[in-house]
């Protein structure tokens, strides 16, 4: 058979470096699936395209500089995917949806599971678009993927009928050059030596390290600057990992204090969102340097006094060689060493406090157990509400970024589908998932998936039996709870029923070990820790 139009995909994606696609599988996608075996490509078909959509997201940020590929089929294929790229649009995450639709010969006829699928994911996407010509299917791929990794990256959805990729190309299709790493652009120089004329004048300066870093490939020249000023470096959403948790220049329990004293606060890559209470968190006369890959990122909800608009990595050379050029000496290391007493003050404390052994298991004990467990050479990832919260609290990012959460959508179900791309590209990595018990409901299924492709992630569930971070407010602010009550479920069983480990918990004292155990299963297993249904609420904010 010659070249149809799956084959094209198929060398396309090929040459710009994928080496896998997620995937539900669906009549109208066929044809991709036939090219990517000629190709190499290999299939992970999982249960649900929510999933496959998470698990092209999660590729991505386990794999700098590739692309996450799903294919999805036409209708509900689409529509299923739709949380999945929504949750790469808010985390900023480049990756690729390929998605069917009926023969273009009959579009508006009626096929089976025909919509308008593009007009769904345009508000979702970077570019969403449709190619009509077997033909020009390298030329739509290679649009698609500029679009995802160019500027603030996201994801891209193309369309492709059924008819464009089952036929053969009338011609020797030409292949396009496809690139996948970020553009490194870099700012203006007159706001670069504005941002160090202010850092210049500061005396307690800090710095919030952001998603952006981790999409610019950053790290090394982020780290380098960090040698070069001594600024204390604190870090939010895919910022986490970028500065090794044993670094003299990351700091963890001191934010409140560091930021209400700034008088200078470095955004690098990270957005004045919920998490920093839309801006209102820096004081009103601190001076702001934000560095960010496109300039609508600058100034959102609060203004800046110097702006470092592209690759982060080339914002850093720039103000390290202005520095070294214009001889200036910028410093910060009397301050930081302050700051650091304060920060092992905080960490003596916490490590002073006995581990709770109550019955039914506090969850702070479980939190405390999975951080004494987590190693370097792990990559973990936080499926949850308050369980996460609470773990993130104590549990030592691995380095190199391999931390993954969510991210600002806040979409439950992550777990296992980011474990799957995380395990499909380290076998030689463990890959651990924190769960609660709600999240694991939303896509537990994929254990599924796990035990088809031998990919022995472990997950470990805080059972509440609850829906806890909605149950503590409604109890506070009502008096009572509605909708928010589950089942103490045996998940480990389901599990088990799978074809994976499961395990079950109910003592504090036997948590390590049935860690342990699902660890050495060598296969997919699930710790399930019964712990106390807390109805206290304890304040906070939603948005």
């Amino acid at each position: 058979m010659g070249m149809h139009g799956g084959k094209l995909v198929a060398r396309t994606l090929k040459e710009a470096g994928v080496e896998c696609i997620f995937t539900l599988s669906g009549g109208h996608i066929m044809p991709i699936y036939d090219g990517c075996l000629e190709q190499g490509i290999k299939i992970i078909d999982v249960r649900h395209e929510q999933a496959a959509a998470h698990a092209a997201d999660a590729w991505s940020r386990v794999n700098p500089g590739k692309i996450g590929v799903a294919a999805v089929t036409a209708g509900p294929g689409a529509t299923d995917a739709v949380t999945g790229i929504a949750n790469a649009w808010r985390a900023n995450s480049p990756m690729l949806v390929i998605g069917g639709q009926g023969p273009f010969c009959n579009l508006g006829k009626g096929s089976l599971q025909e919509m308008d699928h593009i007009s769904v994911m345009k508000p979702i996407t970077k570019w969403a678009g449709a190619c009509y010509e077997t033909e020009r299917i390298p030329e739509y791929i290679e649009i698609a993927l500029r679009y995802a990794v160019s500027g603030v990256p996201g994801p891209s959805y193309l369309e492709l009928p059924m008819d464009v990729l089952m036929n053969e190309a009338g011609w020797e299709v030409p292949s396009p050059n496809v690139q996948t790493e970020p553009p490194r652009i870099g700012p203006d120089r007159v706001q670069v030596r504005k941002a160090l004329e202010i850092l210049s004048a500061a005396e307690r300066p800090m710095m919030m390290v952001g998603t952006s870093v981790k999409w610019s490939n950053a790290q090394g020249q982020l780290l380098e600057f960090l040698d070069k000023t001594n600024i204390p470096a604190f870090a939010n959403g895919m910022g986490r990992g970028m500065i090794p948790h044993d670094s003299k220049h990351f700091y963890a329990t001191t934010r409140r204090q560091a930021m209400e004293q700034s008088d200078c606060v470095i955004l690098a890559g990270s957005v004045l969102d919920f998490r920093l209470a839309f801006g209102q968190s820096i004081p009103a006369d601190a001076k702001i340097i934000q560095l960010d890959m496109d300039n609508t990122l600058i100034g959102h909800n609060r203004s800046t006094d110097a702006a470092l608009v592209g690759n982060l990595g080339v914002s850093f050379e720039g103000m390290m060689e202005t520095i070294d050029a214009d001889g200036l000496t910028i410093d910060f290391n009397d301050y930081a060493n302050t700051l650091r007493e304060q920060e092992l003050a905080k960490k003596a404390a916490l490590a002073d406090v006995p581990k709770n052994d109550q019955f039914p298991i506090h969850a702070s004990r479980l939190c405390q157990e999975i951080a004494e467990y987590v190693t370097d050479d792990m990559i973990v990832i936080g499926d949850g509400g308050d369980i996460v919260s609470q773990t993130a609290k104590v549990l030592p990012v691995p380095k190199n970024g391999f931390w993954m959460d969510p991210g600002p959508l806040g979409t439950l179900g992550v777990g296992m589908p980011f474990a799957l791309a995380a395990q499909a590209s380290y076998p030689d990595k463990r890959v651990l998932i924190v769960y609660g018990d709600g999240s694991f409901g939303l896509n537990g299924f994929e254990f599924d998936t796990a035990v088809r492709f031998n990919l022995p992630i472990v997950g470990i569930v805080g059972n509440d039996a609850a829906w806890g971070q909605m149950m503590r407010p409604q109890v506070g602010i009502y008096g009572h709870t509605v909708a928010t009550h589950l089942n103490y479920t045996r998940y480990d069983k389901v599990v088990e029923a799978l074809g994976g480990h499961g395990e079950h918990v109910t003592k504090a004292e036997d948590i390590a070990a049935a860690i342990a155990r699902a660890f050495a299963s060598g296969k997919p297993a699930l710790v399930n820790v019964e712990i106390e249904r807390d109805e206290t609420y304890k304040g906070g904010s939603y948005v």
